[in-house]
Parts: structure tokens; sequence; C-alpha cells
């Protein structure tokens, strides 16, 4: 009987100590210095580009209204994200690759889903084609008229095939 429990405390700390392997090989860490943000869905850190996962936010050059008046809605949300992160070490979970060699990720600064904060925020939107994570998220900004839904705008998918 001493044998199995020891056997199964041994298999257990193995266990535990393989997780952390896996969870900190898949887990990238920026630093301050090295941190950018290229827009509202997307950073780069140690010369890679990562896309967040689920979300889509406004394109750069993107406009959207408010009480009838354009403004750069892409810029403000690159701005938003910036604000939260710059100067922070954030860390992200490898999900995927894209077509454009992006890492697809959930970043996050300590344990905050910058993701969810984009969506939540309404800066960016649950972006459903690929993931239903941040739907209710989506829905909280809208009907809180956050962000983007202070006015109307364009959905990022639509104005991209509109646009570019």
């Amino acid at each position: 009987m001493k044998i199995l429990k020891k056997t199964l405390t041994l298999i257990n700390q193995f266990l535990k100590v393989l997780l952390l392997l896996l969870i900190f090989n898949f887990s990238l860490f920026a630093k301050p210095s090295n941190l950018q943000v290229i827009d509202g869905d997307t950073i780069k850190f140690n010369k890679k580009k990562f896309r967040l996962y689920g979300i889509d936010a406004p394109e750069i050059n993107q406009k959207c209204k408010i009480n009838g008046k354009d403004y750069f809605c892409g810029r403000k949300s690159k701005d938003f994200l910036e604000a939260k992160i710059l100067g922070k070490e954030i860390s992200c979970l490898e999900k995927d690759k894209d077509r454009y060699k992006r890492i697809i990720a959930i970043c996050y600064l300590q344990n905050q889903d910058l993701n969810k904060m984009m969506v939540k925020n309404g800066w960016a939107l649950a972006y459903r084609r690929y993931s239903s994570d941040y739907i209710r998220d989506e829905i909280y900004a809208k009907q809180n008229n956050l962000g983007i839904w202070k006015g109307e705008f364009m959905e990022p998918s639509k104005w991209r095939r509109f646009y570019k």
C-alpha cells in the first residue's frame, strides 16, 4: 500500500511539472521595451506579430460616426489598447497561426484577458466567424453604448472587403 501511495504521489508531481512546462512553453511574454501595438487587434513583440483571438477591431484607417461626424475609430481602438498595455508586461497564449503567419493568441495583462477587455469596452467586436467566446462582452458594450457602439460603424470584416 505504501509503495502504491508513493508511486501515485510521484506520478502526480510529475504531471504537475509537465503541465507547468507545457504552459510556459506555449505562453509568450512581452517585456515593456519591445511591445508595439499595430492596431486594436494586433500587437508585435519579440519580432513576432500576434492577432488577438476571437475579436475583430476596426482597421487603422477605418472611420465611424458619432452624431453624424466622422472619426477614425480604428485609431481610437489602437489608442485604447496602447493605453492599457504600453510600459507593462503581457503574456500571450498561442492558439493557432493565420494565413499571414501571425500568431493567433489570447493575451493577458496580469490575469486580465486583453481580448475580452477590447470587446467589453466596445473597441472590438466578437469575431463570431472564429469564436463565440466574447459574444456576451459585445452585447454588454452595445447595451452600454461603449466605444464604437456610441455611434454608427461598419463591421471591420465588411469594411475590409469594401476598402482594402
